[in-house]
């Protein structure tokens, strides 16, 4: 690697903003979404809320200020324990970087993350055919089979 790959939780600050909006481009990319990730960015004014979010975390791996990965996970508190889980909702790695174990330390560094919450699990799911992704989480974790259902929202116009 050249240079030093630097791990770090977003905070609510303009150079975080502008990271953000990196991995938001490398999510639209990674994902081959792009209307999703790029179509309506948000304002400053609304990332800036989310980083404030404790139980939002967003970190990047970064090389040389470059963003080259990063995750988005989410902290859930439970109501049968006094616990929470971490959800990983996004995790990606810019294809010129990948096959360098960045995504690994990544997972530990939430890991790490989820341990100071006082989190008892961390989570996230991986597509049937994502081989590369079933193979590193199989590593780390154990694998449960479940359905995942998208139940979405009609919003109307306007609103």
């Amino acid at each position: 690697m050249n240079g030093e790959l630097v791990l770090k939780r977003l905070t609510p600050d303009s150079e975080s903003v502008a990271s953000l909006r990196a991995l938001n481009r490398l999510y639209a990319e990674a994902f081959d979404e792009h209307d999703m990730y790029l179509a309506k960015p948000p304002s400053e004014a609304y990332l800036l809320r989310q980083l404030r979010k404790e139980d939002t975390l967003v970190c990047a791996a970064c090389i040389e200020e470059k963003v080259v990965a990063g995750l988005t996970a989410y902290v859930m508190h439970k109501l049968e324990r006094e616990t929470c889980e971490v959800y990983i909702y996004d995790l990606a790695v810019d294809a010129a970087y990948r096959r360098r174990k960045i995504a690994t330390k990544l997972l530990q560094y939430v890991v790490e993350e989820a341990k100071q919450l006082g989190a008892s699990a961390v989570f996230i799911q991986a597509d049937e055919g994502d081989a590369p992704a079933v193979a590193l989480y199989d590593k780390l974790g154990e694998r449960e089979v479940a359905y995942h259902y998208d139940i979405f929202v009609k919003q109307e116009p306007g609103s």
